[in-house]
């Protein structure tokens, strides 16, 4: 008889167990149902995002400076980053040599010159002679040919005095351009060759800069700007910090590279405080235009072996999932490809608290605050 109340004790417990445990359940579901959780809809907008190249800066003229002759340098009339005028002098070099070549060739004019008058006086008196019979014309004829050979001495002599007054004028440097000095590696004293740099010079009055955009992202570029050649871009500098002057694109490049898939552009730049230096580096920053894109915040979204969902609300207050497919994304945002339409309502914020089918209270925020949060992203 003992066994009776035993068994009857044991099926009570379970009983009791069982309906504990529905009961938990039943009010776990509740609790679940009577929770708010924020919902919105995806946000249509006009809304831009930036693209930031790699760039290099250049100098719109920047030239090196060499040696056209040979010489050892006397003076260094500027000194390194100093600014210069167009036609100033920059440096002089020996001249000695080449003057002494303009006297010899000088003196070797001088020289054909009296050939010349000799000849004319000898070619005047034969002709005389030639009219009077008493020599040949062949006498006559020599002389003069004799005359074009002291003419052609003449002719040389010219030219080399020319090149003799052509190498001294390259003994003075002078600046083809205003612009900046930079670096000169050769002190007073030192002898050059011809050809040898002496420095080099930058106009940083406007610069240049070259940035390569990759296939596809020109042709998003050329999709979103119409008129790429006339769109304002911004300069990112080395220090992160914005170029206050804006830029223009104007010209790109007429084919793409093989070997990188690139096609490489090139914006001016104005450069009144002559911060920008020939060589610099940069990036260029592209404000792009998406009309009525489909955002929707990234804290909405949860990752699974790679892919994006969002819990959409169905019409029971039972959360979906779905997988949604970004087109790309902008700070907190994601701009959507597919996956979701503007008329169904999302999960805010708390995914990874919720399971498929869970079913909520749904708290609605509004677009024009979402809209507001997206505005000021």
């Amino acid at each position: 008889m003992s066994k009776i109340p035993n068994l009857i004790w044991k099926t009570l417990l379970c009983t009791s167990l069982i309906s504990f445990a529905a009961c938990k359940d039943k009010n776990q579901q509740t609790g679940e149902a009577s929770s708010k959780h924020k919902v919105i809809h995806p946000i249509v907008t006009d809304t831009t995002y930036l693209t930031e190249y790699v760039a290099e800066i250049n100098s719109v003229q920047n030239i090196e400076i060499r040696s056209r002759v040979r010489g050892y340098i006397q003076q260094i009339l500027v000194d390194e980053g100093s600014y210069v005028k167009e036609g100033q002098t920059l440096f002089k070099l020996s001249s000695r040599i080449f003057q002494e070549e303009l006297l010899k060739a000088k003196s070797q004019l001088k020289s054909a010159q009296a050939e010349y008058k000799y000849a004319s006086v000898e070619i005047k008196n034969t002709q005389l002679l030639v009219d009077k019979s008493i020599v040949s014309k062949s006498e006559l004829e020599m002389l003069k040919a004799k005359q074009e050979m002291i003419q052609a001495k003449i002719d040389e002599a010219k030219s080399a005095i020319a090149l003799a007054e052509l190498h001294i004028s390259y003994t003075e440097v002078k600046a083809p351009f205003s612009g900046y000095i930079n670096r000169i590696p050769n002190k007073k004293g030192s002898l050059v060759e011809e050809d040898a740099l002496l420095t080099t010079l930058s106009d940083n009055r406007e610069v240049y800069a070259y940035f390569h955009v990759a296939e596809a992202d020109y042709l998003n570029l050329i999709s979103s700007n119409k008129d790429l050649d006339n769109n304002r871009v911004n300069l990112m500098l080395a220090n992160n910090t914005l170029y206050g002057h804006p830029g223009r694109v104007e010209v790109s490049e007429s084919e793409f590279d093989k070997a990188t898939g690139n096609i490489a552009f090139r914006a001016r730049f104005t450069n009144p405080g002559n911060i920008l230096k020939h060589g610099a580096n940069g990036k260029i920053v592209i404000t792009n235009t998406v009309k009525n894109a489909l955002l929707i915040p990234q804290k909405s979204t949860f990752e699974i072996q790679d892919k994006l969902f969002v819990y959409v609300l169905d019409k029971n207050n039972q959360l979906q999932q779905r997988l949604i497919k970004p087109a790309m994304r902008i700070t907190d945002y994601f701009i959507l490809k597919s996956g979701i339409n503007a008329n169904e309502y999302i999960l805010l914020e708390g995914a990874e608290n919720l399971r498929n089918g869970d079913r909520i209270q749904p708290e609605i925020i509004k677009n024009s605050i979402a809209e507001g949060l997206a505005t000021n992203k």
